[in-house]
């Protein structure tokens, strides 16, 4: 990685959308969206990137301004980080940007089928755009820098208008019924029952064909969400698009860790004083209480394995933040990570997060496995960034969208225990997805 100065420059005015920018950069192989709360970022280019698909691990090096070649890299998955500080600006400053999906970060654990897509990418982002008060500001750190500052204004100017692709060819629907979720529920609770687990976290999948370019929607389910950790990623024919409301790993300066579970769903409403009532509901709720504080524990003793005796502490419990359709119920734990410990390994070897999983976390992705019938790909993973001092932020790929070639999927889900109602637990399945299902069947046209 570099230590070159930084080129900055403006290249486009503040109210221009990430998605028609995102749409001008099509000719580009890769390109990545994240909006860091409020901190958004688009990497491109990036010098060296990895994809496992269908469990084949590819590395590619870029060639010149947009030519990638493969080569064979001994060192597998590996990024090291130093102290580069090149810019007091938070965020993202260059480094690693990607994401790690559910199916390669539960393979590491247990045996499992893989979607048949992309199940991780990861780049060396040493160019990129953010978002800042004057504008779209390009930063690079590369010797070439001034020449892919004018490659990238090209794409913007002759891409500048972008007429929609997208539509579904088929509605979008859940693969299961009622019964079948009926089925998968009584065999969790028989699990629990037996001593396997505590909580399983089941889902189920919704699933649509599809032509043109997912991205196409990026700004309305954007909008729809107002999610903080929303973002897009793709890799050819390979689409990601995150609505995500949830952190998985915040990595701070100082070597500090935060992680913000979400485990406690109740629905929005118009009414302000149905919705407070829907509130207070969550916020009185021993059953999610319950629920959430398995798994804050089962998140202390996974961050407990790499952070200094005696740091891990739970600052917040049963916080209830309230998003566009739902309002949840969200604890904070937050450690110091070990001087010896790569930032990077420990996501990896904490992925997948406990708040998609359950409670213990092996056994229950085994029943996952079981149980629901297909691979979740991407949802469930992890969507983030590390810069090079190590410092970086990854959310949990909830509320989010994976087109693969015509293949679309979106999945939604929840914690199930002895006390949960099967009625109520596939409801919030609804609560969760209904309003993004709704927002996505507008590009159903029957024929």
């Amino acid at each position: 990685m570099s230590n070159l100065t930084i080129y900055k420059k403006l290249i486009l005015p503040s109210h221009v959308s990430a998605q028609s920018i995102l749409q001008a950069l099509n000719e580009l192989t890769h390109v990545i969206f994240l909006q860091d709360i409020a901190q958004p970022v688009i990497g491109l280019l990036s010098t060296y990137c990895q994809i496992i698909s269908k469990g084949e691990l590819k590395t590619y090096v870029r060639q010149d301004l947009q030519t990638y070649i493969e080569c064979n890299d001994a060192r597998g998955l590996n990024f090291n980080f130093n102290n580069r500080q090149d810019s007091p600006n938070t965020g993202f400053t260059g480094g690693v940007m990607g994401f790690i999906g559910y199916d390669f970060a539960a393979k590491q654990r247990i045996q499992l089928n893989t979607k048949d897509q992309p199940n991780l990418f990861l780049g060396d982002f040493q160019s990129y755009l953010k978002l800042e008060a004057e504008g779209w500001t390009f930063y690079s750190h590369e010797a070439i820098a001034h020449d892919i500052y004018e490659h990238v204004l090209q794409l913007l100017h002759k891409n500048s208008t972008h007429s929609t692709s997208f539509g579904l060819t088929t509605i979008c629907q859940a693969r299961w019924n009622k019964a079948q979720y009926q089925h998968a529920f009584d065999q969790v609770q028989e699990y629990i029952k037996a001593g396997d687990c505590y909580q399983i976290n089941l889902t189920q999948e919704f699933t649509a064909s599809a032509q043109g370019r997912l991205l196409d929607t990026a700004e309305q389910f954007w909008t729809l969400t107002n999610a903080p950790y929303a973002g897009y990623l793709r890799i050819d024919n390979f689409e990601l698009l995150s609505c995500s409301p949830e952190l998985f790993i915040d990595f701070a300066a100082n070597r500090k860790i935060i992680t913000k579970p979400i485990k406690g769903t109740m629905p929005r409403f118009d009414d302000p004083i149905r919705d407070a009532e829907s509130k207070q509901k969550l916020q009185d709720s021993k059953k999610d209480q319950a629920e959430n504080v398995m798994i804050v524990d089962l998140l202390r003793n996974d961050l407990s394995v790499y952070a200094e005796t005696g740091s891990v502490n739970t600052p917040k419990l049963f916080n209830i933040e309230s998003f566009n359709q739902v309002h949840h119920m969200v604890s904070e734990v937050e450690a110091t990570l070990k001087a010896e410990v790569n930032p990077f390994e420990m996501l990896l070897s904490a992925l997948p997060g406990g708040s998609i999983t359950g409670a213990p976390k092996i056994r229950a992705m085994q029943i996952i496995e079981e149980l629901e019938g297909a691979p979740r790909g991407a949802y469930c993973g992890s969507l983030g960034y590390f810069n090079e001092d190590g410092t970086g932020s990854w959310n949990i790929l909830i509320r989010s969208i994976q087109k693969y070639q015509n293949d679309v999927s979106i999945w939604a889900g929840g914690g199930i225990t002895i006390a949960s109602d099967c009625d109520a637990e596939y409801q919030e399945c609804f609560d969760k997805v209904e309003a993004m299902l709704n927002l996505l069947n507008t590009w159903y046209t029957p024929e």
